[in-house]
């Protein structure tokens, strides 16, 4: 760290509310503004903390990259795959898990109550504004789920005046690929509007290997179907006040392995989302935002041994009041119900429960110093109250340095499936488990200029009573209990500059993911991730290429070495051409080396592949 520091004003990278990220990171723009951070509107060069953003441009340039894949290329991100881009996926942020990381569409969650999981492959990244990333514990902001950070995925337009814009896209690639979409958004008169489809087809890949335990592979192809509809609208009559609805719908009929002899195996996910928010400035000093949204999530696997239906709804009311109480201080509280169901062909003791919660978010900003503290109690049906606190200070060293210390606590409510599954296959669900918990405090420094950038982040966080889903004793009588504690301890480096039409970019991040009754290292996190790229622009044409190297992991708690996941680099490459300034041919080319690796034990990569494509905006 005291090296890092040395070298920090030499090096060039992404600052800390935009470390560097993916290929093709654009310059912040000082006019992007974000939701997530503190639950509020605000420039992203005003945010303090470790946030960044993917910008409508990389997500409308993605190419056939899905979303998970998109998010793994992010700074302090790591993901699993169970297949092609058609299955089950997830990510860890920081190092927590899946379930323990909070990722919303437009505010709204939708992370399952049922398992926890997210159906990011139903989600298509050409459909989306942009995604907002928050690193670290944000539950005193969001409650439940949100102990590694918080993914947001905003579909709806910021309302700022611009004319009708047209987009669109259509490309084809390896294993019969064909990908395309469009879309419109515009604002004007007071109105503002977004509306974008796509549709992907591929015969896919085989799924899975054939290794020793598993028992799912079949040599076939597993292909996929998606589609996906995303839209918004909004209404402003006079400064500050706007209503607005917005929409996400989307679809994957994806092939899954069961097994040699069950050739016809497939799954269909289902991600629908809608919300209305309501921003009332009230006088000069009151804002009230009324936000009122339904999620539903659904999971349908088809096999010859029987289907298998899990999903859930989820409605949420929120009513916060932002005050400013003068120049420096601003104040916010929160007032939120959250109403969960879950369905399916398991019939849970209960399938339904309620959260009440109220929240305060503080914001000062005092010449070069900077406070956000924010505190918030959620009452969820069966347990006691919960609270969670965060106290985050900046200091503006110089105008191009800042440096920041954070602390905050998190926690996550069971899953349905953890509390209540009924007694099936000597399996039983756990109601009297206890919510886990986090304790987390991080470093932050960052320098930039108008050219180069660079960032420093450095994090522990200590969990407690965290869920095992699968304990057996003697009799093999088996159920979810509260048996471990881990910790992990994080450092994130990144750097970026710019030489007139080049860019390069490099990033590093080292994780202790720790399981403290064992020692061992957990479940498909890495110690190490090394990012490096370099694009250039000539005249009409641009080419670049990301190389990201992923150390070793291991599929179980034991790090058995039949369980090992060995380290891998993946190097990705990409061209264009503007025709002209509406017209832009595309090629993409991913891990060109055709390395072969695995992120989840058993089941394959996609090795390599291209993918070309031809954009057009109007």
């Amino acid at each position: 760290m005291a090296l890092a520091l040395v070298v920090l004003p030499f090096a060039a990278t992404a600052q800390t509310a935009t470390p560097a990220t993916s290929p093709d990171a654009d310059v912040t723009r000082l006019d992007t503004i974000v939701a997530t951070p503190a639950r509020g509107n605000q420039n992203l060069a005003d945010v303090y903390g470790d946030v960044s953003v993917i910008s409508k441009d990389q997500l409308q340039n993605a190419g056939a990259t899905s979303l998970t894949e998109l998010l793994s290329r992010q700074p302090q991100i790591q993901a699993y795959q169970q297949g092609g881009p058609q299955s089950l996926s997830g990510l860890f942020v920081r190092g927590a898990s899946p379930q323990q990381t909070l990722v919303m569409v437009d505010g709204q969650r939708i992370n399952d109550p049922a398992t926890g999981s997210t159906y990011l492959s139903a989600i298509d990244p050409t459909t989306v504004e942009r995604v907002e990333i928050l690193r670290g514990a944000a539950s005193s902001l969001y409650g439940s789920d949100a102990m590694g950070g918080v993914i947001n995925i905003i579909t709806r337009s910021d309302g700022q005046d611009k004319p009708l814009s047209v987009f669109g896209n259509i490309g084809v690639g390896t294993h019969s690929l064909f990908k395309a979409g469009i879309g419109l958004s515009g604002a004007s008169n007071g109105w503002d509007y977004r509306l974008a489809g796509s549709y992907a087809s591929s015969d896919g890949f085989n799924a899975t290997r054939n290794k020793p335990g598993t028992f799912t592979y079949n040599p076939d192809r597993d292909g996929y179907e998606q589609a996906s509809l995303s839209g918004s609208l909004g209404y402003t009559w006079k400064p500050g006040n706007r209503l607005g609805v917005s929409f996400y719908n989307g679809y994957n009929h994806g092939d899954f392995d069961s097994g040699v002899y069950d050739r016809n195996t497939f799954g269909i996910m289902r991600q629908q989302s809608v919300a209305v928010t309501s921003n009332n400035q009230l006088t000069d000093w009151w804002e009230s935002v009324l936000h009122v949204s339904v999620n539903r999530n659904m999971y349908d696997a088809r096999a010859s041994y029987g289907d298998s239906v899990i999903g859930s709804i989820q409605r949420t009311y929120s009513w916060q009041n932002n005050f400013r109480l003068n120049q420096q201080n601003k104040l916010s509280l929160v007032l939120e119900r959250k109403d969960e169901s879950v369905f399916g062909t398991t019939t849970y003791e209960k399938d339904k429960r309620h959260t009440n919660a109220v929240g305060l978010i503080y914001r000062g900003d005092f010449n070069r110093h900077h406070i956000q503290a924010s505190l918030r109690n959620d009452n969820t049906t069966g347990y006691d109250d919960k609270t969670t606190g965060s106290l985050s200070y900046d200091f503006d060293i110089t105008s191009e340095w800042s440096a920041g210390v954070a602390a905050n606590t998190g926690y996550r409510i069971p899953t349905f499936a953890d509390l209540y599954t009924p007694l099936s296959f000597g399996y039983q669900g756990n109601p009297n488990l206890k919510p886990e918990t986090s304790r987390s405090f991080e470093l932050r420094t960052a320098w930039k200029t108008e050219d180069s950038s660079a960032s420093i982040t450095a994090w522990q966080t200590k969990y407690r009573d965290l869920i095992d889903g699968y304990v057996c004793d003697d009799m093999f009588n088996c159920t979810s209990e509260n048996v471990d504690r881990a910790t992990i301890r994080g450092i994130s480096i990144n750097a970026e500059h710019r030489f007139d039409q080049t860019r390069v970019y490099a990033g590093a991040d080292f994780m202790n993911p720790k399981d403290n009754e064992s020692g061992k290292q957990l479940i498909r996190r890495a110690r190490q991730v090394y990012r490096v790229g370099a694009s250039h622009t000539f005249g009409q044409a641009s080419i670049g290429a990301d190389f990201v190297h992923t150390g070793t992991r291991y599929d179980d708690k034991d790090n058995t070495r039949e369980k090992r996941l060995g380290s891998y680099g993946v190097l990705n490459l990409r061209a264009s051409y503007a025709f002209s300034k509406n017209l832009e041919a595309q090629v993409y080319w991913n891990n060109v080396l055709d390395k072969k690796y695995e992120t989840s034990y058993g089941y394959n990569t996609e090795g390599s592949n291209v993918f070309l494509n031809l954009a057009f905006r109007m």
